[in-house]
């Protein structure tokens, strides 16, 4: 009976990606919004009874379908971007700045409020960690409504500078998620070894350093190799391009992650690098949306089958652990922290800042730090690792967080992007 529960519920899942989109068009509401509220609904039916939504119980498959679900986004995310970046050109590097800045300043100010906010509500340092960590990193999956549509290509393949918000979010959105890794094995770390003291150095040296430059380094070499046999392959049966086979961008994705992961790096990064490797080799080439099109595709029948799942759950017990401490941190992240962060990392720290942000553009950036799937998934691996970090809790509190970012950003997104688009309002 579970095993028909779960087609019922894919099968509706699937309805709902092929209809929503075109439904939804004209309204200020977001498809996930539309099923968390299903799913919430169906929750308080006794269609559900049969269905395994214990968290802890079930962490093993919520890990692995949150996994695929922000694997394809990520892919998704890498090939839709079409700004290029060179490492060897200084104003490559500086055409990415908003990028960087949100990276390097916004999320670690990110996990640290929440940590300190957490840790001074009493709940334990390890757990405090893991929570800032696994809400910090903006969703690839959920923020579809502020980022690029997908690659430009043909005659209309050049860069696109007018929308800098939604390039911002978008970059972020692909490289955040593997860069919040090296934060939560801390709390791994913190809750299995005790004391910074005995890991630090460890901690510095191979999961924040060693593992995102393999990642970054498998993700390079594997979208080369694969662009030179889809491209240049001197026999035609490998030249997938020219046949628009675009499942090689699944095969990618399994790839890339699996190499990544074998060589003891960041699979998600490498999954963008390789994405955003392969999308620089002719760059004008059909191909790249078609292969985009299929990673969409199957990601939003992947996070509406989540958020399905996710809406029934709320209502049968899910939300069981939150109080007001859960309640506090996740509005204080989504109203205060975020938009704050945000705002310290895209500052003007020059005059000549480069690509220029008009202040709606700032803001409209630092507030649309949206949470989602990533964040479940970074739970519950990290529940696997450490008994003591799968708390009712934090599965709450999570929850909580994830469902008012589905409907605060989900209602704002799309009156604020077409406001801070126009020149003429901002």
């Amino acid at each position: 009976m579970t095993a028909d529960l779960v087609y019922v519920v894919a099968g509706g899942s699937l309805l709902l990606a092929i209809v929503l989109p075109a439904l939804l068009d004209r309204w200020a509401v977001s498809a996930p919004m539309v099923l968390v509220a299903v799913g919430f609904g169906l929750g308080l039916t006794p269609l559900p009874d049969g269905l395994p939504l214990d968290p802890q119980a079930n962490r093993a498959t919520i890990e692995h379908v949150t996994e695929l679900a922000v694997l394809v986004a990520l892919m998704g995310v890498g090939l839709a971007l079409d700004r290029p970046l060179n490492p060897r050109s200084r104003a490559s590097w500086r055409r990415w700045s908003t990028t960087w800045r949100l990276l390097g300043i916004t999320m670690p100010l990110c996990i640290g409020a929440v940590a300190l906010i957490a840790w001074g509500a009493g709940i334990a340092p390890a757990a405090a960690l893991l929570l800032g960590a696994v809400l910090a990193p903006t969703d690839p999956v959920l923020a579809s409504d502020v980022q690029v549509a997908g690659p430009q290509t043909g005659d209309e393949h050049e860069v696109d500078e007018s929308d800098e918000v939604r390039f911002t979010l978008t970059s972020e959105a692909g490289l955040n998620d593997g860069l919040a890794f090296p934060f939560v094995y801390a709390a791994i770390l913190l809750a299995t070894e005790g004391s910074f003291g005995g890991w630090a150095l460890e901690w510095v040296g191979f999961y924040l350093v060693a593992k995102v430059l393999i990642g970054v380094v498998v993700g390079i070499v594997i979208g080369r190799v694969l662009a030179w046999v889809a491209f240049r392959s001197a026999s035609p049966s490998l030249r997938v391009a020219e046949r628009g086979e675009s499942l090689l961008a699944l095969a990618a994705l399994v790839t890339a992650y699996g190499v990544g992961e074998v060589a003891g790096g960041y699979g998600f990064l490498s999954v963008f690098v390789c994405a955003m490797t392969f999308r620089s080799a002719e760059r004008s080439h059909d191909y790249h949306a078609a292969m985009h099109e299929v990673a969409e595709r199957l990601e939003r029948l992947l996070t509406l089958f989540v958020l399905l799942v996710l809406g029934i759950a709320l209502s049968r017990g899910l939300l069981g652990g939150l109080d007001w401490r859960g309640v506090t941190i996740g509005l204080a992240l989504l109203l205060v922290i975020r938009p704050a962060a945000g705002m310290a990392g895209l500052a003007p720290w020059a005059s000549r800042e480069q690509p220029s942000l008009t202040r709606g553009q700032r803001w409209a950036a630092a507030f649309f730090g949206v949470r989602g799937i990533g964040s479940i998934y970074y739970l519950a691996y990290a529940a696997g690792h450490a008994e003591e970090l799968g708390t009712d809790w934090l599965w709450s509190t999570v929850a909580f967080t994830v469902v008012a970012s589905v409907l605060l950003h989900g209602v704002l997104a799309s009156p604020v992007m077409s406001r801070v688009g126009d020149p003429d309002t901002t």
